[in-house]
């Protein structure tokens, strides 16, 4: 079997005395979509903290191309892009100059500072703009956006960072299903169309999102693997199996 592009081994993290993650691990293929699933409290939020490299493991670990995610600096640690539930844009700054940002790691730091970035960063911005559907409103201030378009530049500014894998936190709690339905199949379209075979780690409190655009579902209760099944074969039973007595989430 060979390696994959992003590997969780026996994840296990703890506060104080509650178990958020209890020997969790996945796997995920370049150019795959993979969507995580689990009720309130299932621990989902913590293993994306994880994943991303914002809080250490307790044991086990999380590998990029076979390299400890806690460990990596520098070169090494852009190759993971996170797209954030609120967004985390700078509300002042147009959107070429939000997505932008995704360059910073790429840049000496006083270029960064001063935001003078090269015509080859800014042309990438803009094919990133343009690739998200937002290429029109390149110069136009973040806050001026709509929910939606905040969201697609945070992605477009992910994709400028030029990354292997990129992790998304519940990107669609804060949109309307219609909405939200758009990002979730930007993010397919980013794993299945581009050139470069990004993987996308998708955190979703929506079954029906997950099932019409992930290619495989990681189900998550108590801290622990519970369902790693292709999207197709993620039938009533399993979600059952998952949510047990909890009511599975409405269709988006």
């Amino acid at each position: 079997m060979t390696a994959p592009l992003f590997e969780v081994r026996a994840a296990r993290k703890s506060y104080g005395e509650r178990v958020a993650l209890d020997g969790a691990s996945l796997r995920v293929e370049r150019g795959e979509m993979l969507a995580v699933l689990g009720p309130s409290g299932a621990g989902k939020t913590t293993l994306f903290r994880c994943l991303a490299g914002l809080a250490p493991l307790d044991a086990g670990a999380a590998l990029l191309h076979g390299h400890d995610v806690a460990a990596m600096r520098g070169r090494q640690r852009r190759k993971i892009a996170v797209v954030f539930q609120q967004f985390n844009l700078v509300n002042r700054l147009s959107a070429l100059d939000n997505v932008l940002a995704g360059r910073l790691g790429h840049v000496p730091a006083w270029r960064g500072w001063l935001r003078r970035f090269s015509r080859d960063d800014i042309r990438l911005a803009l094919e990133c703009l343009e690739r998200v559907g937002l290429l029109d409103h390149a110069n136009q201030r973040a806050d001026a956006l709509s929910g939606g378009q905040q969201q697609r530049v945070a992605i477009a500014r992910a994709l400028a960072q030029q990354p292997d894998l990129i992790i998304a936190d519940e990107p669609v709690a804060s949109l309307d299903p219609h909405i939200g339905a758009g990002v979730m199949a930007l993010l397919a379209s980013i794993c299945h169309e581009g050139e470069g075979g990004i993987a996308v780690i998708c955190s979703l409190h929506q079954p029906e999102l997950a099932r019409r655009y992930a290619d495989r579902i990681v189900g998550l209760r108590q801290g622990g693997i519970v369902l790693d099944v292709a999207a197709s074969a993620c039938d009533e039973a399993a979600l059952h199996q998952l949510y047990g007595s909890a009511a599975i989430p409405a269709a988006a």
